[in-house]
Parts: C-alpha cells; structure tokens; sequence
C-alpha cells in the first residue's frame, strides 16, 4: 500500500467496520448492492404530499430515522446515497470487465475520510488510488478540480489514478484531456454500465 495512505488506515478500518462491508470484490458487491438498494424503499415518505417552504425545510432539516443514513438530512442522505451508488455501480463494472488488475477495491461511503481516498487498491506493487462523485453537470467542474488536487497530492508512486462520477455529469461527448495513468470512470447508475476514459 502506498504511504500517503497509511496515516489513518487502521484508525478508520477498526471505527468503520461495523457497517457495511468496505472491501468490494466480485464475490460479494451484487449482494452488498442488493441490501443497500433495499434500504432505500422508504427514504423520502416524510415529504410526501409537502410543497414549498414546508417542502424545502423538510428536505434540508428533518432527519432520517431509518439506514443508510439515520440522523442527517433528507438533502444530506441524497447526496452521500447518490455517491455510494457511483461507488457501488462502478466497481462492480469494474471487478467485470478487469479493467484493472485488482480482485477487491476497499471503498468510503458516505462521507468518510479514514483512508484517504474513496477508493483504493493493491496487487504487489500495482497501486490504485480513487476518488467518486455524484454531480449535478453545474457543479462537476468544480468538483473534478477538487478530486482531481486531491489525487495528485498523493507523490507517492501509485500506478493509477481513477475519477469516477455519474454519467449524466457531463455530455456523451465528454472527453478528458489525456493524463499518463489518470482514468476517468463514468457510471450509469441505473444502468450499471461504464465508461473508461
């Protein structure tokens, strides 16, 4: 494992294994997908039949009582949910098409910050390093920018660099000017299908 994430690790792996699983491999991520998926049926029955103010402070005030994300903001879960579908649906394209040279990616959900990177990966010394988004096309510059930075602070000697966000973020024309080990993942979230760029 590269050093510039070993700071946290173990801190974070002993406070956040007692949720979801984090390590993503192809024996096991259809399952995991499954049981998050089903935690969302009843996510957003507190604003049903709610319009305007009342709407928009619901959304952004009131907080959920049931998983993923108990205790934050309908508005907050959205955000972290939509994200860790990105996660869910490119890794498991991933793991599928062997793109990279990796049987398992360990992941952060939500907003989780123990490893330093969304997503990481290592086979000898085949290093993979990640970060995913779930954006609205008006924000994905920006946020590209900051994943982007951050991805490349890490000076360590890491074999891949992957951004991996929703495909409706940008264009189908989308292309990413060209950097030597950087890829750019596009997911489908509902259809599950990637991109590689």
């Amino acid at each position: 494992m590269v050093a510039c994430l070993n700071s946290r690790l173990l801190v974070g792996i002993m406070e956040n294994m007692q949720q979801i699983e984090r390590t993503l491999t192809a024996s096991n991520i259809d399952k995991i997908t499954e049981t998050f998926c089903s935690t969302l049926v009843s996510v957003g029955k507190s604003i049903r039949g709610k319009t305007g103010i009342p709407l928009f402070m619901t959304l952004k005030r009131e907080k959920l009582v049931q998983e993923p994300y108990s205790g934050v903001s309908l508005f907050e879960a959205a955000n972290r949910i939509m994200s860790d579908l990105v996660i869910l649906k490119g890794i498991a394209a991933l793991l599928k098409s062997k793109q990279f040279p990796f049987s398992a990616y360990t992941v952060e959900f939500g907003n989780e910050n123990n490893r330093g990177f969304d997503i990481i990966a290592s086979r000898g010394s085949t290093t993979l390093i990640g970060e995913a988004f779930n954006v609205a096309p008006s924000f994905f510059q920006t946020k590209k920018s900051s994943a982007l930075k951050k991805l490349k602070r890490c000076q360590d000697n890491v074999t891949y660099r992957i951004l991996m966000f929703n495909d409706d973020a940008v264009s189908s024309s989308y292309s990413p000017k060209p950097q030597v080990g950087l890829h750019h993942i596009i997911v489908g979230v509902e259809s599950g299908h990637i991109q590689v760029k």
